[in-house]
């Protein structure tokens, strides 16, 4: 296990502190040597072998000021994760890291950071909160879109002997050409082309809209500024186009066959219950997501929590970060989303600091509720805590458990498993109350207010992940890290 670093806080103004750390020298040291061995992969030194020349002799020729640059470079993220943690501070937004002199050899390297911190919370009323709570009902308009939905599945494709409408499909074999010269890419033989799918260049389905098996067309139109192959983007072309085929989505008919072809029931009946049913289990699952976040709320609303604009700005660029890492990994990029969206990024950040404070102060509320209750998890409902990621190690929470704890890196995941416990309390001792009867709810309520509810829904659940996903993460990794470290 490294040694620990030593670390002092001073609190600032604005929820604000100041944390000094100190690397041991044996730490710094260690990072110098791999440093070293990292820059020897690509040094030429007579008498070695290419990535096998020794530290000493790397750090002789480079000298040892630029090869510790090196080192702490590759080395301050993890020291200043270490120093946080070691702080037990919860830090928002981007830290101002100020480094000391470089140390000689065998002394320890300091640094200091200040950083925005989670604010603190005066309590208010936490228990018996009365907070509405939708009841659970399965509006069989859903039923009927489910069932639509299947039947659309299992639609199938058939030749139509008229002219092609909105929503059916081509077949053609088309070539095309800009200024009379064929393009790359742009010749395609038997391909199936639904009307009103919008895969195509925008203006290319609408003009087969009335051909028929056999006809001869050109279509025209100019591909956008921003296509994906820069040699065709804002150009106008022409496609030389034949029909060969006009085919139809005709939809199985909605009786007890479709029930026995799709989904294994004997009656159309016993499907719609099982529709009903899992409406019913998603529908009590997002009632009791809401309860759970108004109870919160209300705990909020009774509490005194000061949150500075700076801290605010800062997690509302922690969540638009958050949003912009989960748009890349679907493949789209953040550039691309602003455009999609008609908003600049400023934009986008000053509608989140709503969401943001809102959840810089629940986060506040949770941690006074937790030092209130004297909230300490067992180790029971530690290793239950531990049990998804044991799983994919291969052994038990329990045991995962007794490994983090030897590595000294249980205190996030005692953290985030009292924060859980804090907001079941306040959840199990609330007085849910029937909304009130002109307040919609359910499906009426989802298409009464669509357009206002669903960008609060998804800040919500944005918020709730930004307020897990920092211990989860930590607790998740280093439990990894424990499991592996026997390896």
């Amino acid at each position: 296990m490294p040694e620990a670093l030593k670390t002092t806080v001073t609190e600032l103004p604005e929820s604000r502190v100041r944390v000094e750390a100190e690397v041991p020298a044996a730490e710094v040291e260690k990072s110098l040597a791999r440093a070293a061995k990292q820059l020897a992969r690509d040094m030429r030194v007579p008498g070695f072998r290419k990535g096998k020349v020794p530290p000493q002799v790397v750090i002789r020729r480079v000298g040892r000021d630029y090869v510790l640059d090196e080192a702490i470079r590759g080395s301050i993220n993890g020291w200043y994760s270490q120093a946080v943690d070691a702080a037990r501070i919860h830090p928002v937004g981007e830290p101002s890291l100020d480094l000391g002199e470089m140390p000689e050899q065998g002394k320890p390297l300091t640094f200091s950071v200040e950083i925005g911190v989670r604010p603190t919370a005066t309590l208010g009323e936490y228990k018996g909160l009365e907070v509405g709570r939708r009841d659970a009902t399965v509006d069989e308009h859903r039923v009927e879109h489910e069932l639509e939905h299947l039947r659309e599945h299992l639609a199938r494709l058939e030749t139509a002997e008229r002219e092609a409408r909105e929503g059916d499909f081509v077949v053609a074999d088309y070539v095309g050409s800009i200024d009379g010269e064929n393009f790359e890419g742009g010749e395609g033989r038997d391909q199936l082309i639904e009307l009103g799918g919008g895969r195509l260049i925008p203006g290319f389905e609408e003009q087969l809209v009335g051909a028929r098996a056999g006809e001869e067309r050109i279509i025209n139109v100019t591909f956008p500024d921003d296509y994906g192959a820069s040699h065709l983007a804002g150009r106008d072309a022409q496609f030389a186009l034949t029909v060969k085929e006009v085919r139809e989505r005709v939809l199985p008919e909605l009786n007890d066959d479709l029930a026995s072809d799709a989904a294994g029931f004997d009656t159309l009946e016993e499907l719609k219950d099982d529709i009903r049913r899992r409406i019913s289990e998603q529908d009590a699952q997002a009632i009791e997501n809401e309860f759970r976040e108004a109870v919160l709320d209300a705990a909020v609303a009774n509490a005194t929590v000061e949150v500075p604009e700076a801290l605010t700005e800062a997690r509302a660029r922690e969540l638009w970060d958050q949003t912009a890492r989960t748009l890349a990994q679907r493949g789209l990029s953040k550039e691309a989303y602003l455009q999609m969206s008609g908003r600049t990024e400023e934009e986008i950040l000053e509608e989140a600091k709503p969401d943001a404070e809102q959840a810089l102060k629940r986060d506040a509320v949770l941690a006074a509720i937790v030092e209130a209750e004297s909230i300490d998890p067992s180790d029971e409902e530690l290793a239950e805590a531990l049990e998804h990621t044991a799983s994919h190690e291969r052994t038990t929470g329990a045991k995962l458990l007794e490994r983090v704890k030897k590595q000294g890196n249980v205190d996030a995941l005692k953290e985030d498993v009292a924060t859980t416990k804090a907001l079941d309390l306040i959840v199990e001792a609330a007085k849910p109350v029937a909304k009130s009867d002109d307040e919609p709810a359910g499906d009426d309520a989802d298409e009464a207010s669509a357009a206002r509810r669903a960008p609060a829904r998804r800040a919500a659940r944005a918020r709730a992940a930004a307020r897990r996903a920092p211990a989860r993460r930590a607790a998740r990794a280093r439990a990894r890290r424990a499991a592996r470290a026997d390896d």
